[in-house]
């Protein structure tokens, strides 16, 4: 399997994030990629390649390109201002606010700002971050690219992750919605149907608010409940999608202490969804944050589920571009990884 991989991730290296009012240390931390990294590299079923520049026009198709230019040059008009090295947004713009009165222009204060387009306190900047947060980007469009260019699967070592930034903000320890990028580039350059499987612990309400009103891309996902789990306000089985895009959400919420094989059975309701669909091609946001001792979940899979798992979302048979979203348990990250992509190549069992 080729992988694609940027070094420039490492340039992302907040040492804290702010929860429930208290600096802790950073959960999403270069270590992660790197130890995915090691992993796959002592395995000579692995090849790794850098990703080519795509400029910004493949994220401004997703994103609001306000926001895209506000990231570019956000940590150093915040430096300028006296912001701490890893600043923090403290007033968001919430629903409420407006309520009744309309969208407000963009703020002139770059903290102002911050709060405009970032939706929690868990996603600092640092000097890094745009940087790594683009190469990311490529990362993800790069193995799409090998997809294209006849590939059966490639994975993207994407970090940071994506699936949590909706059109026009970022969160969650995302910066730019890599897998929605890549869905969309697809969709528009061939004009076929794409289907996003998501299998983070956490659900990806901002892929899902990207694509909810389209009908050209599916997203499901399998997730813990927002009633208990971040993000709260999406994932709710009743989220299907709206307008044309009605019936091409699907949610599938699951319980605390979710066993494997209550995993698996939602992850074959959520295959036979993409098949039903009849998509060109697949892409999978990969989680591997709903093992059983993730820091940051409450499922109880084990390893050799992840092989289980991945061989199940081979048997589709569709070009399949997997890319890498959570994962905390650093232990076990690389294997859990490694077992993954084993299974989906090795196919059903």
């Amino acid at each position: 399997m080729r992988v694609v991989y940027s070094a420039e991730h490492r340039r992302h290296e907040p040492s804290t994030e702010v929860e429930s009012g208290r600096a802790i240390p950073q959960r999403e931390t270069p270590e992660r990629a790197e130890l995915i990294r090691d992993r796959l590299a002592a395995d000579t079923r692995f090849s790794f390649e850098p990703p080519t520049a795509h400029g910004t026009g493949p994220i401004e198709a997703v994103h609001d390109p306000a926001m895209v230019a506000f990231l570019a040059t956000a940590w150093e008009e915040l430096h300028a201002a006296g912001e701490p090295p890893e600043p923090v947004p403290d007033t968001f713009l919430h629903v409420a606010v407006r309520e009744g009165m309309g969208h407000p222009p963009e703020p002139v204060t770059a903290h102002g700002r911050f709060g405009y387009w970032c939706f929690e306190t868990y996603t600092p900047l640092v000097a890094g971050t745009y940087v790594a947060a683009r190469a990311a980007v490529d990362v993800a469009l790069g193995a799409a690219d090998l997809v294209a260019g006849g590939e059966r699967v490639a994975y993207g070592l994407c970090r940071p992750p994506g699936h949590h930034a909706p059109r026009s903000g970022f969160g969650g320890y995302c910066f730019f919605n890599n897998a929605a990028i890549v869905a969309h580039r697809w969709a528009q350059a061939t004009g076929t149907k794409v289907a996003v499987l998501d299998v983070d612990y956490h659900h990806g309400n901002g892929t899902q608010q990207i694509f909810y009103a389209r009908d050209d891309v599916f997203y499901v996902s399998l997730h813990g409940d927002p009633a208990r789990a971040y993000p709260h306000f999406a994932g709710f089985a009743e989220e299907t999608g709206t307008g044309r895009g009605l019936g091409a959400t699907r949610n599938l919420p699951l319980e605390e202490g979710c066993s494997d094989e209550r995993f698996v059975a939602a992850l074959e309701d959520a295959l036979a969804a993409v098949d039903a669909f009849g998509p060109a091609a697949l892409v999978v946001s990969l989680g591997v944050d709903t093992y059983r001792l993730d820091p940051i979940g409450d499922f109880a899979v084990h390893t050799e589920t992840f092989a289980t798992c991945g061989g199940r979302v081979a048997a589709l048979g569709l070009p399949t571009v997997v890319l890498q979203e959570g994962g905390y348990h650093l232990d076990t990250l690389g294997e859990n990884v490694h077992g993954w992509l084993t299974g989906f190549l090795s196919g059903p069992r």
